[in-house]
């Protein structure tokens, strides 16, 4: 059962291309779901904390320049990558915004079990989106100010709060979770990935629904600069921890956690701040819903690629691959 459950989770760009594309032949089938876009990042986010401890924290101090080189690298390379494209593609304003927020956003766990199958450093990947999840609250409304304030008024105090709300309380309650009620903790572990995809892939499915004649008529555009964006990242990343020195699998963790971003949150914060006042239609949300499902691919290919090249300092059973961890968000 586990098994199946850990099987069904690593899917997860199947489940996010399956409900997306479903969205776009029938932008109502997913329609039910606008309710609960805020609450099931909040699941999200619960889940994320739930897999962390306060050992996970003292863990930070025993490695922190690897984990400052993928810190800086998500929040350097990604904003002013979404920043330069939505520029140099002249998007437009709706979508140069949706395209920076993403950018901006922390990295996404589903980064851990793209590092987990590529067979990069795991435990660093778990501490690199836990740091960047962190400093998202503060840097992810700071940095959408600076980069898409040029473009349309931006809030950032509003967007601060949100960010609070969704990511700041939930992982809290679940990190209290972790050490109030470990038995009932290790009975949801196992479903827990699962739920947090299929829920990830319902986000983005409504979004794209919800947008889909947008969609169709800026699609190719739109594409081209999604792909730009994490294509990008992943190259970049992976050369900026090589320009500090650092190995092979440490190179690939950073360039993976780079270059996928935390899509639901930029779906949630999109949605709250830059919807149409009158009509409610929220065209920023539509490159982090597109983005859920472009990250999620390019990362397990790279990673299905480099599970079959591993560096001479990795041995064939390497450590890394125990204790696995699974997606949680797109």
């Amino acid at each position: 059962m586990v098994r199946a459950l850990n099987f069904l989770a690593n899917i997860f760009p199947v489940w996010v291309a399956a409900f997306s594309g479903l969205a776009l032949l029938d932008p109502t089938l997913f329609a039910w779901f606008k309710p609960y876009i805020v609450p099931g990042l909040g699941v999200i986010m619960l889940g994320m904390g739930v897999t962390l401890s306060l050992d996970d924290f003292r863990k930070v101090l025993q490695m922190p320049r690897p984990i400052a080189v993928g810190f800086c690298g998500q929040f350097l390379i990604m904003p002013f990558l979404g920043w330069g494209i939505a520029h140099v593609m002249r998007l437009p304003p709706e979508f140069a915004v949706g395209l920076i927020l993403v950018s901006c956003c922390p990295g996404g766990t589903a980064s851990n079990v793209v590092t987990y199958i590529a067979r990069a450093n795991l435990p660093l990947s778990l501490l690199m989106t836990m740091c960047s999840t962190l400093g998202a609250i503060a840097l992810t409304p700071l940095l959408t100010k600076l980069l898409a304030g040029q473009i349309v008024p931006v809030d950032a105090w509003g967007l601060f709060k949100s960010t609070v709300q969704v990511v700041l309380i939930p992982i809290g309650a679940g990190l209290a979770l972790h050490h109030l009620t470990p038995k009932l903790v290790k009975a949801v572990l196992p479903v827990a990935p699962l739920v947090s995809v299929i829920v990830i892939a319902l986000i983005c499915a409504y979004i794209i629904g919800a947008n889909a004649e947008a969609i169709k008529e800026h699609g190719g555009t739109l594409f081209v600069a999604i792909t730009l964006l994490h294509g990008s990242a992943f190259l970049l990343g992976y050369f900026f921890a090589r320009i500090f020195g650092y190995e092979e699998l440490v190179r690939r963790t950073v360039s993976i956690e780079v270059g996928m971003q935390n899509s639901g949150l930029g779906t949630v914060l999109a949605r709250k701040h830059f919807s149409d006042p009158f009509t409610g239609i929220c065209l920023a949300a539509v490159p982090c819903a597109i983005s859920a499902v472009f990250h999620s691919v390019i990362g397990s290919v790279l990673a299905a690629v480099w599970r079959t090249r591993m560096p001479a300092e990795a041995s064939e059973t390497d450590p890394r691959d125990e204790g696995a961890t699974h997606p949680q968000e797109g």
